[in-house]
């Protein structure tokens, strides 16, 4: 990991897009993230082109299935050595654990370094009437906080959530467990989809470790000046 915590995601389906926006922004960002746009359009090949410009991956690929085929799913992600990969917390604990000892088992029999292993939480794109939809009572900040402490008995290294939950979590879980935060919008910038949203700096403030942030960067006139302008604030939010 670096110390810049803006991970750019790179939601497209085109790998020399994709690869060209890794280039130009490897020097104001701390990472990319590939999601399934990505990762389902240009496959092993498309990931190599990225992998092969330094930057750390989050591969988000948000596996769930039962434990035995969210391991071996793992098993065979892991030598493509993303930083972090992530499942559903939603899977439950054995499937949570079936995937953290997945990454530590392959990674100690081939002589890798074990992905950061991380458990989403509730998306970003939902909140209170979205969840009483499929069955669920609690608030999106109640529901992410009991699959916090699930991911962490399940020895995940931490979980996707929402800006607002960051605190919390926080206090909760403790300072070595990781808060990665999509839906960051920098001032000024439309919601598009998300919903439970907040500002880099604030996010930062709050205590996360990881921030995505996608079409703030990619869809900018100029992606780089936007990714540099992020990068100066954080830096001037930390100082």
């Amino acid at each position: 990991m670096t110390d810049n915590p803006v991970f750019c995601a790179l939601d497209t389906q085109n790998p020399m897009r994709a690869s060209q926006l890794a280039e130009n922004l490897s020097p104001h960002i701390g990472g990319i993230k590939i999601g399934m746009e990505f990762f389902y359009a240009a496959g092993l090949a498309g990931y190599q082109s990225l992998a092969a410009t330094g930057l750390p991956i989050f591969l988000d690929l948000k596996l769930h299935d039962i434990p035995n085929t969210v391991a071996a799913a793992v098993n065979a992600i892991c030598p493509l050595q993303p930083a972090i990969l992530n499942v559903h917390a939603g899977g439950g604990l054995n499937m949570m654990r079936a995937a953290s000892k997945a990454a530590k088992d392959t990674a100690e029999e081939n002589n890798l370094t074990a992905p950061l292993m991380i458990a989403v939480t509730v998306l970003t794109s939902l909140e209170d009437e979205d969840l009483n939809q499929i069955g669920v009572s609690a608030t999106p900040h109640d529901q992410v906080l009991r699959l916090a402490d699930l991911a962490q008995q399940a020895d995940m290294g931490g979980v996707v959530c929402s800006a607002h939950e960051v605190e919390a979590l926080r206090s909760r879980c403790g300072p070595n467990f990781k808060l990665i935060v999509p839906g960051i919008r920098p001032a000024g910038h439309a919601k598009d989809d998300q919903k439970r949203i907040m500002t880099p700096e604030a996010a930062l403030e709050a205590g996360a470790d990881i921030l995505v942030i996608g079409r703030a960067i990619t869809q900018a006139v100029d992606p780089v000046q936007a990714a540099s302008d992020i990068s100066a604030s954080l830096q001037s939010t930390k100082s």
